[in-house]
């Protein structure tokens, strides 16, 4: 499966193109820097490719069967940003997957995103953002999944983890077991059009994604 990373450079990013480049799957990693090309090539990537969610994401999900939106402002930056990459870069990436037919797209979220008015004020305006990617990523007709990881961490991953099924249930989870979570989930059929929440845990990432 060729396999577009938007958002290839950011930490969730470069541990998922390893992953991949290791993997049977073909990665193109979409960048926004060209100076990043060479990080990426020893990472793993078949491709490389430099665009700006701020403008044009078409010619970066063309000709792949899967799209993995890890790109991200992150809570600590203003609305604006928020809303340029977290919301319409996410609508625009949808929306060029859905133009050229590129049926699967994991999307990688947030906890709190499905109830952002429980979050706190510094933080809702982004929770608002990603729930409604993620919403119109479920309108969208393509084959989704939606990962909401808890508190990020960039401790090394466990190759386990957990999918809390009471919403009062939070925690972290390592990065580098977010992108493990991502490819185990790319082909598993059981994770097609679900939505969930992701934290560390004693689970195996594949028994856990089986089970939820």
């Amino acid at each position: 499966m060729k396999v577009a990373v938007i958002g290839a450079n950011g930490k969730i990013g470069r541990h998922l193109v390893h992953l991949l480049g290791k993997s049977d799957h073909q990665v193109r990693a979409v960048i926004r820097n060209e100076q990043q090309q060479p990080d990426m090539v020893k990472l793993g990537a078949d491709e490389v490719l430099v665009a700006d969610l701020e403008q044009t994401i078409d010619d970066a999900v063309m000709g792949c069967e899967a799209i993995v939106f890890t790109a991200g402002s992150g809570g600590h930056t203003g609305a604006n940003k928020t809303l340029l990459v977290d919301l319409d870069g996410a609508f625009k990436t949808i929306d060029a997957g859905v133009v050229h037919s590129v049926d699967r797209f994991i999307m990688v979220s947030s906890m709190m995103a499905d109830r952002p008015e429980q979050g706190s004020d510094k933080m809702r305006h982004y929770f608002v953002a990603k729930g409604r990617a993620d919403e119109r990523l479920r309108e969208s007709g393509l084959n989704y999944t939606i990962i909401r990881p808890g508190r990020l961490t960039d401790e090394p991953g466990k190759g386990t983890i957990m999918i809390p099924d009471n919403k009062e249930t939070f925690g972290n989870i390592p990065r580098a077991d977010v992108a493990a979570t991502i490819v185990e989930a790319l082909e598993m059929e059981h994770t097609y059009r679900r939505s969930f929440d992701l934290l560390t845990g004693d689970i195996p990432i594949a028994e856990a994604l089986r089970s939820f």
